[in-house]
């Protein structure tokens, strides 16, 4: 019993500590995402919008935030704990991609309907958030909100098998440099690193996930189809259109890993002391 009371304060403790990172770190970095998105866009940068309106979708990214950075947490803290091994285990590389992986999953059923407003304000920066998202439920229903979400799933999942897991590993290897525990700023540097790398090689599936997202309903695209994207973007633009967007994304996600991470271990270890000292 006591076991599963520690567990459940540690998934809270993930929930807000990982939703107060999450929702610094997406309104800061908001117009390097709109310019990503820009970049990938069918239409390109100059027509989707170019650097006007630069904050067009920031509602959505606002209200969706804190939820899905939470939703997140929760499942990652969680399925870290339930597959608990000796943290000198050569297995804990796999705990950590399981859990992240878990986590994304979840974390999409969030993510997607904010991201598929957001996405489309951004590329519409003359149409207000709450008339795209009215428009979408009107013409596409429910089922409109979620297009994208497998290409969403598909995207997360390998981009934080590659960031969780080598945060991890970087803290755990500082540690040991040091023989002591990382700060939070050690552990924002490692976070900054993984994020950068892991945005980097996983851009090709962001661009398809941008494409599916922003298509018009009844067009192929809309399908939801990734390979199918992949290839069209590959037919019309080559490799730099599987790769639009790349620096941005990396200026953004490493800034958001060095933001997000730093202030999610801070917060958490702010929040599991708090708790240690409570009777």
């Amino acid at each position: 019993m006591a076991v599963v009371l520690v567990t459940i304060h540690v998934a809270l403790t993930g929930t807000r500590a990982g939703g107060v990172a999450g929702v610094c770190v997406d309104l800061i970095l908001f117009p390097l995402d709109t310019i990503k998105t820009r970049l990938q866009s069918p239409q390109g940068f100059n027509k989707a919008g170019g650097f006007r309106g630069i904050y067009a979708g920031v509602p959505s990214a606002a209200i969706g935030s804190f939820p899905n950075a939470a939703a997140f947490f929760i499942t990652y803290e969680y399925v870290k704990w339930f597959l608990h091994t000796d943290s000198s285990s050569y297995l804990m590389p796999v705990k950590h991609m399981l859990a992240a992986s878990a986590g994304e999953v979840v974390a999409c059923l969030i993510r997607v309907p904010s991201e598929v407003v957001k996405q489309r304000a951004q590329v519409s920066a003359s149409s207000g958030t709450f008339h795209i998202f009215s428009n979408i439920l009107c013409q596409e229903g429910i089922q409109g909100l979620y297009r994208g979400y497998k290409s969403t799933v598909l995207r997360e999942i390998p981009f934080s098998l590659v960031q969780f897991p080598l945060w991890e590993s970087l803290k755990a290897l500082w540690s040991w440099r040091q023989d002591h525990v990382v700060d939070s700023w050690q552990s924002a540097v490692c976070g900054a690193f993984a994020g950068g790398f892991a945005a980097a090689v996983t851009t090709p599936l962001d661009v398809a996930k941008t494409r599916i997202m922003l298509a018009k309903a009844g067009s192929s695209p809309a399908s939801g189809n990734v390979l199918s994207a992949l290839h069209g973007v590959w037919r019309t633009r080559g490799l730099s259109g599987l790769f639009a967007g790349v620096f941005p994304r990396m200026a953004a996600i490493s800034l958001g890993g060095f933001i997000f991470l730093g202030a999610y271990d801070q917060t958490r270890s702010f929040l599991l002391e708090l708790g240690r000292e409570s009777p």
